[in-house]
């Protein structure tokens, strides 16, 4: 029988959201990305890895909003579609950014954040000891009423694959700029959802680390 490698973490102790540290905006405009800009798509490819080590080095507001625009971002203004695929154009997942300063909502149509609480819930967003060192935690989030047209045994399935893709784009990016990042699906689902000021149609799915790499 094949054995799979553990990995092995020292679990965080479970903290209590951080003040802000600078001013929560209520709205943060985000640059247009540079669509020039990266290393080619099979490079990008070759250089995928999950990484759990970050440097202290905060996120530009260009890389962020790169970031985000390669993760679910609209690429074709004429009909509202994005960079990552969804069934049926549901759109089902939001992108929740816990950053020193708050948390936002990433707001594609607009290229902006929305803020929804101003706290630093970097280390809520998951157990292991890394989470809350990177500059940015990404939280990828249900919508439920979103996917009630579709057949009930196909929601979770349908939600599933979007976030999927929505975890690559974030993955290929970093590759392509030399950032770091990790998928972390060890999340308190209650604690996460309290932290992020969801509503009973919301549900965190997944995570994921971005920052530089550490020396």
């Amino acid at each position: 029988m094949t054995e799979f490698p553990r990995i092995d973490y020292e679990p965080a102790p479970l903290l209590s959201p951080a003040p802000p540290s600078g001013v929560a905006a209520e709205f943060i405009d985000l640059p247009h990305p540079r669509l020039d800009a990266g290393v080619p798509l099979m490079a990008a490819l070759a250089q995928r890895k999950s990484a759990r080590s970050y440097a202290d080095s905060p996120m530009t507001l260009d890389t962020l909003g790169e970031l985000l625009w390669a993760a679910n971002g609209i690429n074709r203004a004429e009909t509202g579609g994005h960079t990552a695929p969804s069934a049926h154009g549901f759109n089902e997942i939001d992108i929740y950014v816990a950053l020193p300063h708050g948390v936002y909502r990433y707001d594609a149509a607009h290229g902006r954040l929305v803020l929804k609480h101003a706290v630093d819930a970097r280390n809520m967003t998951g157990y292991q000891d890394f989470v809350g060192k990177a500059p940015v935690d990404l939280v990828y989030v249900l919508r439920g009423s979103q996917v009630l047209e579709a057949p009930p045994k196909q929601r979770e399935l349908f939600a599933a694959i979007a976030t999927g893709a929505i975890c690559q784009n974030v993955s290929l990016y970093c590759a392509s700029e030399g950032l770091a990042t990790v998928v972390r699906g060890w999340i308190d689902h209650r604690l996460l959802s309290d932290a992020l000021r969801l509503n009973e149609d919301e549900t965190p799915i997944l995570a994921q680390t971005v920052g530089r790499p550490a020396a």
